[in-house]
C-alpha cells in the first residue's frame, strides 16, 4: 500500500511572501547558519498527520472540507518574531500571528477533533501553536546570533492576507527540501 507524507495547512498572500523574504534576507546578514525556508513553500501548518496510507486520502480530504465548511473565512496578519523550543536553545525561528489568531485556533480545533476520532490524527500533549517557519538554525552559536537580531524586529508585522480555504498537502523529502503539493482544497464558508 502506498503512503503519503500529509499534513493541512493555509496559504498566505504573494505580498505577505515579500515581507517575509525581505526579513530572512536581513537576518540572514548576521552570518548564521540557517535552512531558510523557500519563500513558495510558506505555509502556516494546522495538522501534521504523517505517513498516511494513501487510500485514507479522500476521507481526510471529505472530512476536512465538511469541518472547514463551518468555519467562516478570516483575515490572518503576522506580527512578532520566535524560536522553538525556546529562546535559549533555538531550532526553529518563527513569525508569529497576530490578527486571525483565535480564528486559525478554531479551525485547527474544527479539523482536529473529527481527524482524531477516525484515528487519522493522534491529539499532541501540547497546545496548538499557530506560526509560519522562516528557518531551522543548525547550531547553537548560529542560534546565539538570530536571538540577539530579534529585538530589532519587535515591531515586525505582514499582512494581512484573507484564509478563505484549507490545502490538504503531500510532502516529499528531496536534497533539496521538502516538496509540497495539493491533494485537495477546502473552502471556508
Amino acid at each position: 500500500m502506498a503512503r503519503t507524507r500529509t499534513f493541512l495547512a493555509v496559504e498566505i498572500s504573494d505580498a505577505m511572501r515579500k515581507k517575509l523574504q525581505a526579513l530572512q534576507t536581513a537576518l540572514a546578514a548576521v552570518g548564521a547558519d540557517v535552512k531558510w525556508v523557500e519563500p513558495g513553500a510558506m505555509h502556516i501548518t494546522l495538522l501534521f498527520l504523517g505517513e498516511l496510507d494513501d487510500r485514507d486520502l479522500a476521507e481526510v480530504c471529505k472530512l476536512t472540507a465538511k469541518a472547514a465548511g463551518a468555519v467562516e473565512s478570516f483575515r490572518l496578519s503576522l506580527a512578532g518574531l520566535g524560536a522553538f523550543p525556546n529562546l535559549r536553545r533555538p531550532k526553529v525561528l518563527w513569525a508569529g500571528i497576530d490578527e486571525g489568531q483565535s480564528e486559525i485556533r478554531s479551525l485547527f480545533a474544527a479539523i482536529e477533533e473529527p481527524l482524531a476520532e477516525i484515528g487519522i490524527y493522534r491529539k499532541e500533549d501540547r497546545p496548538y501553536t499557530p506560526h509560519l517557519t522562516l528557518g531551522r538554525i543548525a547550531d547553537a552559536a548560529g542560534g546565539a546570533l538570530i536571538v540577539a537580531e530579534l529585538p530589532k524586529y519587535e515591531e515586525w508585522t505582514a499582512g494581512p492576507t484573507a484564509i478563505e480555504e484549507v490545502q490538504i498537502m503531500s510532502s516529499e523529502m528531496r536534497r533539496s527540501g521538502p516538496e509540497y503539493a495539493v491533494i485537495g482544497r477546502a473552502r471556508l464558508r
